[in-house]
């Protein structure tokens, strides 16, 4: 007999705190994620005086990183919907766990190059596979939460590598803190077949019968794009990116001194998760098009293109967190309109196509970015991020007038 979806939103409820642990075993897989590829973002002044590499060569070789993350959200939110999520997670985080350790073994452009793309190609299905983690094991009143959990991990992450990874790498040397990052996956794969199944994670009632492809050519696939990609960009330069100008640019941070400040803008990431997710569903409960939602986040942003206005180490901090916190707000409100553009069977792919969004944009602009920092045209890249969720923003309220709509319940 076919379960109703009260009955399994009331058999959900029923396991009490259980039902919460495969959301939180995703947040632990987007932690890894992010210690993953924050590892080289926070060791780039040791490895790029050690190899010779210049900051574009840098940013060039971040954005192979991209470009496959960007394809492989695609790829990996279509095939988690129809396969499921235990063994593609297990494969996925084989494959940037291998990725990770090699790194360590590189000393040229090409080399990083190859270990970053195929560290993308595996971690393409972190965020699809979060959300529809959540989608699967909660119920609808909780399911904002558990999104906002899968998702956090990835800021803890970030905050957590650069304490960790540069005291190491001063230590035994940067390469050591790759191999480790590997090992960190070898456990996670293992936790994953304990609770990636009933009664943690349940069977899932909502796989499609086939593969279901992304279609560029409908209205809802780039109003999607343009409202997650251009406004949540600030988070991706500023874990790969910034990083370089602080050391680099006018404040002149150590490396040593950059563990103590470095984990500031991936936690105000985070805490944008949650409180942006709370204003929405606050808020915005039922409302498909936030337009004034959106454009609070939009102006808001601009606050971090004025960074190199001060000399001040802690007021460009703050700035950059502040950067960090608004591009967490707009994911969340980003999303939960997406839920109601697309079917809940395909919640992973509609979560890729924003994952996969966001890192296309990111792989145009590394080199781009980079480029200016070591032209030293500073303002112009902090502008350059800071203006990107206008327009994000206004191409989203011109396609979103008329949009399928299909809420995932």
């Amino acid at each position: 007999m076919k379960t109703s979806v009260a009955d399994a939103t009331h058999d959900r409820a029923a396991l009490g705190p259980q039902m919460w642990i495969p959301c939180i075993a995703m947040a632990a897989c987007s932690w890894l994620a992010f210690v993953d590829r924050q590892v080289l973002a926070v060791l780039s002044p040791t490895i790029l005086k050690e190899t010779g590499l210049s900051a574009q060569d840098y940013g060039t070789a971040f954005s192979f990183f991209f470009y496959v993350y960007a394809a492989a959200n695609l790829l990996w939110g279509s095939l988690l919907d129809y396969l499921g999520l235990r063994f593609g997670m297990v494969a996925a985080v084989a494959i940037w766990s291998v990725a990770s350790a090699s790194h360590g073994l590189m000393s040229g452009f090409w080399g990083f190059a190859f270990a970053r793309g195929l560290l993308g190609l595996g971690e393409g299905a972190t965020f699809p596979g979060g959300l529809r983690a959540a989608v699967e094991s909660l119920p609808s009143n909780r399911r904002a939460r558990g999104i906002a959990t899968s998702f956090s991990g990835g800021t803890l992450g970030a905050i957590v590598t650069g304490p960790i990874a540069i005291p190491l790498a001063l230590t035994f040397g940067w390469r050591i803190a790759f191999l480790l990052s590997g090992l960190l996956g070898l456990a996670w794969i293992l936790l994953w077949l304990v609770v990636g199944r009933p009664p943690y994670l349940p069977k899932s009632e909502h796989k499609p019968k086939k593969i279901t492809w992304p279609n560029p050519l409908e209205r809802r696939f780039w109003a999607l794009v343009f409202s997650y990609a251009l406004t949540c960009v600030a988070p991706g330069p500023i874990l790969t990116i910034i990083p370089l100008y602080l050391s680099r640019g006018p404040l002149r941070v150590s490396q040593a001194d950059l563990s103590s400040i470095i984990w500031m803008p991936p936690l105000a990431w985070g805490i944008g998760y949650f409180l942006w997710g709370w204003v929405a569903d606050r808020f915005a409960a039922d409302n498909r098009r936030p337009v004034g939602l959106f454009v609070l986040l939009m102006l808001l942003a601009l606050a971090f293109g004025f960074t190199t206005w001060t000399n001040s180490l802690m007021v460009a901090m703050f700035l950059i967190s502040w950067g960090a916190f608004i591009g967490g707000g707009f994911q969340m409100v980003a999303l939960k309109v997406g839920s109601y553009a697309f079917p809940r069977e395909q919640a992973a792919m509609m979560s890729g196509i924003a994952s996969g969004s966001f890192a296309l944009l990111n792989a145009i602009l590394s080199p781009r970015l980079g480029q200016l920092l070591d032209q030293q045209h500073y303002a112009a890249m902090f502008w350059t991020i800071a203006l990107c969720p206008v327009v994000g923003v206004v191409v989203w309220w011109l396609l979103s007038r008329r949009q399928e709509v299909g809420a995932i319940k």
